[in-house]
């Protein structure tokens, strides 16, 4: 990483005006320091604070999101990137992926489902990966982005920043202003999370999109609420493990634990699936936990359907020609209810978004109830493609 020392000149006036709010008032590090609503950890159904704040009689709007604090900007950020893909997806829902400059890695960003969406596309190969071997400020010199929607607790503590390095590339660059939300068993994350559609609120307010947002939140609901109306009672529901292993011919499984809330889950959570480790002792995979289960352990859980992530790549048939095979050809692999049903299949995506979340959940509805939502394997879509491609771009 660059020293503080890099020779770059002070703020111009267009980044004093874009960003006083950032620059002068010091929102970003006194939100580290817990200023505004940083202390707090709501339920998920918990409802969010409130939309943005006018600052004067001019153009200028304040955004409010831990762990920065409130970050002021005097005009709409135009040139953007963040480190996950999730965040991403949240601004290609908003109609801003032209904008996009950078991602931390292109690879982890999967943009295949915006190829189902009529006239939306992201070429990721096109995006600057933000690491190589981590983060160095430099990265953000030469793309010049508006606003950066990366936590800043985020990137003291898995990039190795100081309150130093934050504050040059605020007052050079622009702004930090995001939360690490796709999962919630990091011990350093003691400020408030927020849900996927809470955090795509704030995205939608930094961009000044509330309404955009507000259109695709009523079609999200509308499509989870007639998804969960047709719902069997949960004593008919699979027990279900999910697990990673990126290897077609799998031999161990790192574990997911269903009742954390983080966003990488939001499908599951919204088809109300039992947890197949919920009454065991298995602790589910963090960065402090990298523990894997056998195929011994696996026989003792013995879920009904299995979850395997790391294969988004491949389409339903593509994954049950490697990885199921596999297993059903495995001596104990086998043995397992899962395996001998057919009920193995791939686990969705680690970092999602909003326009993800749509297909993920569709996915996983046809996945865990085959006899009311149809086949993974089959053509049937559950949601109107088209009109998620007309509030994309803005056709609403």
């Amino acid at each position: 990483m660059a020293d503080n020392s890099s020779g770059h000149e002070a703020p111009t006036r267009r980044k004093y005006m874009k960003f006083g709010g950032a620059v002068l008032g010091g929102g970003l590090l006194a939100g580290c320091a817990g200023q505004s609503d940083s202390g707090s950890t709501p339920t998920e159904t918990e409802i969010s604070e409130s939309t943005t704040t006018s600052t004067s009689e001019d153009d200028s709007y304040t955004v409010s999101m831990a762990p920065a604090g409130e970050i002021t900007f005097d005009s709409i950020p135009e040139k953007w990137a963040t480190y996950y893909p999730g965040y991403a997806d949240m601004g290609v829902a908003l109609g801003l992926s032209d904008d996009l400059t950078g991602v931390g890695q292109p690879s982890e960003y999967y943009t295949e489902f915006y190829d189902a969406v009529p006239g939306v596309s992201v070429d990721s190969d096109s995006l600057t990966a933000l690491w190589a071997d981590g983060i160095d400020k430099e990265i953000f010199y030469e793309l010049e982005n508006d606003v950066h929607l990366i936590s800043p607790e985020n990137m003291k503590r898995s990039f190795d920043w100081s309150d130093e390095d934050l504050a040059e590339i605020t007052e050079n660059v622009g702004p930090f202003i995001g939360n690490r939300i796709y999962r919630r068993s990091d011990e350093w994350h003691d400020h408030r999370y927020y849900t996927m559609y809470e955090a795509f609120e704030k995205v939608a307010q930094v961009f000044q999109k509330e309404d955009q947002y507000q259109t695709f939140k009523e079609f999200h609901d509308e499509f989870i609420a007639d998804i969960q109306s047709q719902l069997p009672a949960e004593s008919d529901r699979p027990s279900v493990l999910l697990t990673y292993e990126a290897s077609d011919e799998p031999e161990t499984f790192s574990p997911y634990r269903l009742d954390d809330r983080g966003t990488n889950k939001k499908q599951w959570h919204d088809l109300g699936v039992t947890d197949a480790l919920a009454n065991t002792s298995v602790e589910q995979l963090s960065a402090e936990n990298r523990s894997e289960l056998d195929f011994e352990n696996l026989l003792t859980i013995d879920p009904e359907v299995l979850l395997i992530r790391g294969h988004e790549e491949k389409s339903a048939s593509e994954f049950e020609e490697t990885v199921l095979a596999s297993l059903q050809d495995h001596t104990v692999a086998s043995e397992l209810t899962a395996v001998q049903n057919g009920r193995v299949y791939r686990g969705g995506l680690l970092w999602q978004g909003p326009v993800q979340n749509l297909f993920l959940t569709e996915q996983a509805a046809q996945q865990l109830y085959p006899d009311i939502f149809g086949e993974v394997t089959a053509d049937e879509k559950l949601f109107d493609r088209q009109r998620v491609a007309d509030i994309i771009n803005g056709n609403t």
